[in-house]
């Protein structure tokens, strides 16, 4: 299980099937990944007791999510939901649609030429 999940890390740019790589951007999504988050946490913290119990169960549970998380959810999820519109320059959603302003001195020069 432990190289099993090093395996879908490596595999995971070919999993994610959205055109829309940014969680921002993917509201069903986000559920998802908070979903994500807690099954890790939830993993760390079976890990620090005893495999005895309520520890043996949760910690399969979340491995469980963890997997199907890479190898279900992310491929369907990319497929069927719709992704907000994307702004139009980076500008709008970082200086929140004021405008801009003008631009520094560096970005407006132009590209280098070959010599």
């Amino acid at each position: 299980m432990m190289f099993g999940s090093l395996l879908v890390m490596f595999v995971l740019p070919w999993l994610d099937t959205s055109r829309v790589r940014s969680a921002r951007f993917r509201p069903i999504y986000k559920w998802f990944i908070l979903l994500w988050v807690v099954a890790v946490v939830v993993l760390g913290v079976c890990g620090a007791h005893k495999p005895e119990g309520i520890w043996v169960i949760l910690s399969r549970v979340s491995t469980l999510y963890y997997f199907l998380h890479f190898l279900v959810v992310l491929p369907v999820l990319g497929k069927l939901e719709r992704p907000l519109p994307l702004p139009e320059s980076i500008s709008k959603p970082v200086l929140g649609g004021r405008g801009g302003g003008p631009m520094p001195a560096g970005a407006a020069a132009k590209p280098m030429e070959k010599a």
